[in-house]
């Protein structure tokens, strides 16, 4: 340790490494027994591999929010990281660092968690539970396991999935077992280097205030990996959840077909869906196969591997990533392509066109087609009327369409923004569920979904639609999360309804514009990793609010609303929380939004334009008007960066 502490510090007098990462790395080994952790510290330091060491251990890493996401393999391998797999795609061990994903980091995260829900139960004589499930990342089962067996020593019964399952199932386990939290091991679309480490609350969603705070602090708190054992008797049990489960799941998902006729009419309607590796198939196949949907499947994406090695990123909303679906809905002259990303939160399509030939709809428009399509079945349905119209909602994130908001505006809804991310989409249906007379919220996660309408229509909020525009979409509050499997069946059932209408989904989206106006948005997201990426990030962030433009693109700003400050309410009167984001709106009706991302090394940049009135033989020439107005934008913005950021 001396040897390498004098290395270290002539390191830091030479401006090779920070002060932080010394003090990190001698943390990390003070309260460790595994002899990987000092054999990779040491091989980096004899390489002079100063930036990786800076990059692993410029931070610990932190609990955020919603937990946990970072590197589990480093930019550089160690001999000691690699093992037996020496040339492998994934090494035998995870990356060695304060600011990656390992068993380290793993291991401090549920012991926190675990502190925290003990404080939190209502009944001190029952122990807690934790349900915990994992994608097909590398480590992620490893993590999984790691997690069940930390909580169970310190005093959890847990439910752990038998095998890999999607996200949205983890939120269904937690209200289904009631368990007091959850755990799921992903990094959702991220590159095949990285995995995370997601908590939710008994609700079923990922945790809010004040509970987010609570488990930070208590996460936070926790020095290293290592704990005293509960005896025995105190510590608590294991149980395996499986196919029971998922068959649960999938009696729930069926409901949300609102027109099976649709389907039973349309035998040359053919789908093809890809889970890119991931683990989408194990519950949408079987769902829309179930319910008369034609499922045709890509078999070199079917089979789980953590290195997505037939896509560059695992991101269903590249059309790269659907290349191979693409191309086998073309052999068999499929009219939709479905693809989910590895843990099944999100969801992409492409279609046949007017044309004839496949593309992409950006997670905007699959929204929108999504909340129009629901609001006129359940209206059609005779679900919601006029006279309980007040009572239905549809929820979006800020930087949304507002499309989705003119839909639910003209059809009598009310529309609620919430910030990014889709806890805070939740947290609205928990809202809704406590409202309801406490007779029903006794047993509401038991109710099929006919009488939890009946409840919602009566006493509460009838939810519509929820989404964002990062492809998460929802339909069903018996979860509490954006949900792949969901998403494919309602958006398989549009794409359905259109082929019955004789239209293309694009021809559909044009008459969707003509009743509710043309709405476009285009996103940039600009990438800095590591310890000076980190720093860049913020400082670009903030310095929006120090220094705002006044005028932008040659459009006066006549509004700006800084998220981080506080003091915002949405629709329904209630605060929105203190956020890093910004909005600029604009005379010309154009508009920004600013925000450094929550799960990755990036600031993304939002842009809005609308336009009203429009007709048939008018939208062609507003789609090019409003795309150059984008357009210019962005190119605006992106010689702004550059001044900003130096």
């Amino acid at each position: 340790m001396k040897d390498l502490r004098e290395t270290l510090e002539q390191a830091v007098e030479e401006s090779h490494v920070l002060a932080a990462s010394i003090a990190n790395i001698l943390q990390l080994l003070s309260r460790t027994n595994n002899p990987v952790y000092r054999a990779a510290i040491d091989e980096l330091v004899r390489r002079e591999a100063w930036t990786e060491l800076n990059d692993r251990f410029f931070k610990t890493l932190a609990f955020g929010t919603g937990g946990i996401r970072g590197r589990t393999i480093g930019k550089i391998v160690t001999k000691a990281e690699a093992g037996n797999a020496v040339g492998e795609a994934s090494p035998q061990f995870p990356c060695v660092g304060t600011n990656a994903m390992n068993f380290y980091n793993v291991s401090r995260a549920t012991q926190g968690l675990v502190s925290y829900i003990n404080l939190a139960k209502n009944n001190p004589s029952t122990k807690p539970s934790i349900a915990i499930a994992h994608d097909t990342r590398f480590f992620s089962r490893q993590f999984a396991e790691l997690a069940a067996k930390v909580a169970i020593e310190n005093g959890c019964d847990v439910f752990l999935f038998e095998s890999a399952r999607s996200t949205p199932e983890l939120s269904f386990a937690v209200r289904h077992t009631n368990s007091t939290a959850g755990i799921v091991i992903t990094a959702s679309h991220n590159p095949p280097h990285d995995n995370g480490f997601k908590v939710y609350f008994s609700d079923g969603a990922q945790v809010v205030e004040p509970h987010a705070s609570g488990i930070i602090e208590h996460v936070n708190s926790v020095a290293g990996e290592v704990y005293a054992v509960l005896p025995l008797e105190q510590q608590g049990k294991l149980v395996l959840l499986g196919k029971e489960l998922d068959e649960v799941y999938k009696a729930r998902l069926s409901t949300q077909l609102l027109r099976p006729d649709v389907v039973t009419g349309q035998s040359d309607f053919k789908i093809v869906f890809t889970p890119i590796h991931g683990t989408g198939a194990i519950i949408s196949v079987p769902l829309l196969r179930d319910l008369g949907f034609r499922v045709l499947t890509v078999v070199e994406q079917d089979q789980p591997n953590g290195a997505f090695p037939s896509v560059k990123s695992p991101n269903p909303e590249n059309a790269e990533a659907l290349a191979h679906a693409i191309a086998l809905a073309e052999k068999e002259n499929a009219d939709l392509v479905i693809g989910t990303d590895p843990d099944c939160d999100r969801m992409g399509v492409a279609f046949r066109d007017r044309a004839g030939k496949m593309q992409l709809l950006t997670g905007n428009q699959i929204g929108s087609l999504l909340a129009y399509y629901r609001a006129k079945a359940f209206k059609e349905k005779g679900v919601i009327t006029a006279g309980n119209s007040s009572r239905a909602v549809i929820i979006k994130t800020l930087v949304t369409t507002d499309l989705q908001k003119a839909i639910a505006e003209k059809e009598g809804f009310r529309c609620v923004e919430t910030l990014t991310g889709f806890k805070y989409i939740s947290q609205k249906l928990g809202k809704y569920e406590a409202v309801l007379p406490e007779k029903a919220r006794a047993n509401y996660r038991s109710l099929s979904e006919e009488e939890t309408q009946k409840l919602r229509l009566e006493y509460s909020s009838f939810y519509v639609f929820g989404g964002e525009e990062s492809y998460g979409y929802s339909g069903g509050d018996f979860i509490r999360d954006k949900d792949g499997n969901n998403a494919s069946l309602m958006f398989a059932e549009v794409a359905a309804y259109a082929k019955s209408k004789g239209v293309t989904l694009d021809e559909l989206l044009d008459q969707i514009y003509v009743e509710y106006g043309y709405y476009l948005e285009k996103g940039k997201s600009l990438v800095f990793e590591g310890a000076e990426g980190a720093e860049k990030i913020q400082h670009l962030a903030e310095s929006y609010n120090r220094r705002p433009p006044s005028e932008i693109d040659g459009s006066r700003v006549v509004a700006i609303k800084d998220f981080a400050a506080g003091g915002i309410v949405d629709i329904e009167k209630d605060p929105l929380p203190k956020e890093k984001m910004t909005m600029f709106e604009l005379e010309d009706a154009r508009r920004i939004a600013v925000r450094p991302s929550g799960t990755e090394p990036k600031v993304k940049f939002y842009l809005f334009g609308k336009r009203s009135d429009v007709t048939h033989d008018s939208l062609p020439k507003l789609k090019g008007e409003l795309n150059a107005a984008l357009d210019s934008l962005l190119t605006w913005i992106e010689a702004d960066v550059k001044k900003r950021v130096g």
